[in-house]
């Protein structure tokens, strides 16, 4: 079995839609599918339940995937000491999905010129962890949103995003022009894992650490929070920020607090190329001096 392999499978059950996993793949589709099917016959399983409406993980696919995360995370950690070891010059970034934002792409073009011979290798994280692998020690530096525990980590501020409700068009509240928090009180949210950092998840409930708990399906990516909105009419809280697919529209709160756009890197580690893009990011995002 093949690293590539669960690689392709790991894209394909966290997607949830064969299109989407070839797109963060840099591949088409039809290899894609021909890929999962071999490693199903491989494995004398199935791993995916297909349908017209999309895709989804079978019993067996569920706990084939945790697995599989466990020993790709592994593997990333090996390749990242190897390249260590051998003094090659790399730096892995970890970022949410959100290929839309203009400062980002900014933020690469600025950083590529800098050091155009540096390997960087990107690292998409979900929706449990802010830090995108920060903390777990996957990348050395983290592009993501605030807030999240910052215990042994520094984080430089680079822009703040108004927040507001992610609604699907035909939702009674899809035409109004602003909205407040209290109501949406009693309606069904999207929420994050339970796992996942207790001022992170309930920032984006607009809850407490403590509670309450909100009611409604658990998600894990992007994707996912858009799918619960469409497909059972969820709501939840997000940054203005890029497109939103068809049939889905956004709309400000009035009393909600804004997300922050941060970088963030280990604080205990001393790394020129981290250092720099720290620097790069700041000036990208036009963070002001001492944020």
């Amino acid at each position: 079995m093949e690293l590539r392999s669960l690689r392709y499978f790991a894209a394909v059950a966290e997607e949830l839609h064969f299109g989407r996993a070839a797109r963060r793949l840099h591949m088409t589709q039809p290899p894609l599918s021909r890929a999962i099917r071999q490693l199903e016959a491989d494995l004398g399983v199935a791993l995916f339940e297909r349908s017209p409406s999309g895709v989804a993980l079978t019993p067996v696919g569920v706990w084939f995937y945790q697995d599989a995360r466990a020993l790709l995370d592994q593997a990333d950690r090996l390749r990242a000491k190897a390249a260590a070891a051998a003094g090659s010059a790399t730096l892995t970034v970890g970022m949410l999905s959100d290929g839309s934002d203009a400062d980002a792409s900014r933020l690469v073009k600025a950083f590529r010129e800098r050091h155009p011979h540096v390997d960087v290798q990107v690292r998409e994280a979900d929706l449990a962890d802010p830090t995108c692998g920060l903390r777990s020690g996957l990348v050395d530096v983290a592009l993501t949103h605030g807030p999240f525990d910052e215990t042994g980590i520094s984080v430089r501020r680079l822009r703040t995003d108004p927040v507001g409700a992610v609604l699907r068009g035909d939702d009674p509240l899809a035409d109004r022009k602003v909205l407040r928090l209290a109501e949406l009180a009693e309606r069904r949210w999207f929420r994050l894992p339970d796992s996942a950092d207790p001022l992170w998840r309930a920032f984006w409930n607009a809850t407490t650490p403590q509670g309450p708990m909100r009611e409604g399906p658990i998600v894990r990516t992007v994707q996912e929070c858009l799918q619960a909105v469409l497909w059972n009419g969820t709501i939840g809280l997000a940054p203005r920020v890029g497109a939103l697919p068809p049939g889905l529209t956004f709309v400000p709160l009035a009393d909600a607090p804004p997300a922050t756009v941060v970088v963030a890197w280990a604080g205990s580690r001393d790394d020129p190329l981290v250092r720099s893009f720290v620097r790069v990011a700041a000036q990208t995002y036009g963070a002001a001096a001492g944020s």
